[in-house]
């Protein structure tokens, strides 16, 4: 299966895809109160968990449904991007760099009209609440119509259009506050709008196929609008439509769109929320609200859910392969050598653990290699631990990156720290009145280079054998785990 494969055009036609490969359940009758939240923990904590369409959620219309788990497996990964769905890790990253180089960026289709105009709400019609947005999570300020979502703003000085994903809590009937973080895009866009006192223009899109909605999560580069790095990926121009208010190109089959206007003089309290951290970590402040003009959706809408979990959840899951590409492209772009693999753990939230194997060549080479990791875009984000390992390390396997770092690195000689590097409001570990810059460390657990030669030589397969025994003889755990399960499904329960 090649990209061209990719045949699904919106969210729709990606579940009724999922749902023929046997990915999907239906869960009917869970509450938004308290159902959804909890039963999509689960679904995150549990490893190829399938992806569940929520349905008949009481006190709204059959119909009106969530999507939740959508890219939490490479099976549904593969499928969103069009490769085969048993592809391999390295093989999957290795064909989503290929997808995403430079020149394959597609600008999007403007079209008259689409399906997410089959209902268009203004003025007095205008209700937020119609469509169930979760509490994710039990201490959370409100409730969070956007999680899976995508915001569309534009750059005031170009004609740049990013799309990123930053929450949207509702308000009311008519209002939604909106987070994003600093230094982000969509940030530095406001902050634009702001810093000249007029409106931010903004369209929060609540339901859209996977593969854009993941284009807003990863960091696409500087000044290449998402719309454009999809119809690359996917081999055709990517479909919008103009929102006649904002003037903003917004996808033409999308589930449900809120358009308006953001002002610098006009905020309410935003939060708590729960974060990829794993913490209610940004409190509760002062955010700017959205006053939705218009809402625009299709009939029976699926809402887009990806709410954030204590690591890893869906977007961890699918990061693992897709950050970890971008970040092996940043640091081999940077012009370090022999760069053999990367990878961003994410019990680290794929942000905070990084690791980076390399074949040494000179003295200094994991030092560069590690400085490098952790202060590229993909790493500099709230970073908080990189580690450089030897080639023989598997880095995807957290036991051999901390056997590596435990008998390789030596404190005295093996550790750097970056002070006052890119940091948020979302960092649990620095004081609620010092966010904004955080330290970071950067860790050699290479072999000395000096006494190379000389150090002890490691048991056991390398990295590539042990998988290559995995997928010839894995069916042997395959069937211990099978084992297992039959004898407790037999056991008398006490």
């Amino acid at each position: 299966m090649t990209a061209d494969a990719v045949r699904y055009h919106d969210l729709r036609e990606w579940i009724d895809a999922a749902r023929g490969l046997g990915e999907v359940r239906d869960v009917r009758g869970a509450t938004w109160q308290e159902d959804i939240g909890r039963i999509t923990e689960m679904l995150h904590h549990t490893d190829d968990s399938p992806a569940v369409l929520f349905d008949e959620i009481p006190g709204y219309p059959p119909g009106y449904r969530i999507l939740a788990n959508a890219n939490a497996t490479r099976r549904r990964l593969a499928l969103t991007f069009g490769m085969a769905l048993d592809i391999e890790r390295r093989a999957l990253m290795d064909e989503f760099l290929r997808l995403t180089e430079e020149g394959r960026a597609l600008p999007p289709r403007i079209v008259k009209d689409g399906p997410v105009f089959e209902n268009v709400l203004k003025g007095d019609d205008v209700d937020v609440l119609k469509f169930p947005s979760p509490k994710w999570h039990p201490l959370d300020g409100g409730r969070y119509l956007g999680t899976g979502v995508v915001d569309v703003m534009k750059d005031p000085d170009s004609d740049w259009v990013n799309l990123g994903t930053y929450r949207v809590m509702v308000q009311d009937r008519r209002r939604v506050g909106v987070y994003i973080s600093p230094g982000k895009h969509g940030r530095q866009f406001r902050d634009a709008y702001f810093k000249r006192k007029e409106a931010c223009p903004i369209a929060v899109v609540c339901g859209v196929e996977p593969l854009l909605f993941i284009a807003s999560t990863l960091e696409v580069p500087q000044g290449i609008s998402e719309y454009d790095w999809t119809g690359g990926i996917r081999g055709e121009p990517y479909e919008v439509v103009i929102d006649p208010i904002t003037k903003l190109p917004i996808p033409a089959r999308a589930e449900v769109v809120l358009v308006g206007f953001l002002h610098h003089d006009k905020k309410a309290p935003e939060g708590p929320f729960g974060e990829w951290t794993g913490y209610y970590a940004s409190g509760e402040r002062e955010e700017p609200t959205l006053e939705v003009e218009a809402i625009y959706h299709r009939d029976d809408p699926i809402l887009l859910g990806v709410p954030p979990n204590k690591p890893p959840y869906e977007p961890h899951r699918y990061r693992e392969y897709l950050r970890s590409a971008l970040l092996l492209r940043e640091v081999k772009a940077a012009g370090v050598p022999g760069i053999v693999d990367a990878h961003c753990f994410g019990v680290g939230g794929c942000r905070l653990f990084n690791v980076v194997a390399i074949q040494q060549r000179y003295a200094g080479h994991a030092r560069q290699a590690g400085h490098i990791a952790a202060m590229s875009r993909v790493g500099a984000y709230l970073g908080r631990i990189t580690v450089v390992v030897d080639e023989d390390i598997d880095v995807t396997d957290l036991n051999d990156v901390m056997w590596a770092l435990l008998t390789r690195a030596d404190p005295e000689r093996s550790i750097d720290m970056i002070k006052r590097a890119w940091s948020g409001p979302l960092d649990p570990a620095i004081h609620p009145d010092q966010k904004g810059f955080s330290s970071r460390l950067v860790i050699d657990a290479c072999k000395p280079w000096e006494w190379r030669e000389r150090f002890p030589i490691a048991i056991g397969p390398d990295a590539e054998t042990k998988r290559e025994t995995r997928k010839k003889w894995g069916w042997i755990l395959q069937q211990a785990v099978a084992d297992a399960v039959r004898e407790e499904a037999a056991a008398p329960a006490e």
